[in-house]
């Protein structure tokens, strides 16, 4: 008798952990940022110079950086003015206008819980200039993750990211009023979770190109989220009209093979 009931129990324990696989492979979210190891308040940008590990603490904007909203021209809550590299840290809500990096950069193992005006923005003062983001995530961004910005051009490589209720994952600037050039982002490795508006957004007339390769969407049948859209950009600040998406070998490179339906 004892061991019958020993018997149901196993059983019982087994099918309840069957059912958790089952719900998590089905119901969980893609994105889940990791857990933090505390809190910090900043008022004021952090100054990034060199590396800077932030040890999975999560920071978040108060007064003037206490702004979650969409409005331009917010500062940021990390600015890396001289590249150098910024790493596990989770940005929390609010975020302002999360992180600037204005020289070749890194960010790696970054979090973003509830994406502000933008997640990240590189603003490059040299062609040569790369901005790259490794591993991490962003959730809720209304508009842009990746906002590419400047008047050189430069490179963004977005490697192993995770993105969930999205916008854009990347943007490269329709409308800067400050001038306008080719500008080039390579996304690899990537997990986007519908909602999404688009993995990468290009200005065709500028010589933009995007390259996508083993790209995964989630929760996404009916192939809502473009992975390429293609547009004509301006310097003069009015909305910049759509030119067609998806593949074309000159632009939006990458073929079916690349990108995985789950």
């Amino acid at each position: 008798m004892r061991k019958s009931k020993k018997l149901w129990c196993a059983l019982g324990t087994v099918a309840a952990v069957a059912a958790a696989m089952v719900l998590s492979a089905t119901d969980a979210s893609a994105t889940t940022v990791p857990a933090n190891t505390g809190s910090i308040a900043l008022s004021a940008t952090k100054v990034v110079s060199g590396t800077f590990d932030g040890g999975m603490k999560r920071y978040y904007g108060t007064g003037d950086l206490g702004s979650g909203g969409q409005a331009e021209g917010e500062d940021p809550l990390f600015d890396l003015p001289n590249g150098g590299t910024l790493k596990n840290v989770i940005l929390g809500s609010p975020a302002s206008d999360g992180v600037h990096c204005e020289a070749t950069c890194t960010l790696q193992n970054v979090w973003w819980e509830d994406v502000g005006e933008d997640a990240a923005t590189f603003k490059p003062k040299s062609s040569g200039a790369t901005m790259t983001i490794l591993g991490g995530g962003a959730l809720h961004a209304a508009d842009k993750v990746i906002q590419h910005n400047g008047t050189t051009g430069g490179t963004v490589i977005i490697d192993g990211f995770q993105v969930e209720d999205f916008g854009k994952l990347y943007r490269s600037c329709g409308n800067c009023k400050s001038g306008q050039s080719k500008r080039t982002v390579i996304i690899r490795n990537v997990t986007a979770t519908y909602k999404g508006g688009a993995l990468a957004g290009i200005n065709t007339n500028y010589g933009d190109t995007a390259t996508f390769s083993n790209v995964t969407i989630l929760k996404d049948s009916s192939k809502k989220i473009v992975i390429c859209q293609k547009y004509i950009g301006n310097s003069t600040g009015a909305e910049p009209p759509k030119n067609g998406s998806g593949a074309d070998g000159t632009y939006c490179k990458y073929s079916s093979s690349d990108i995985h339906y789950q």
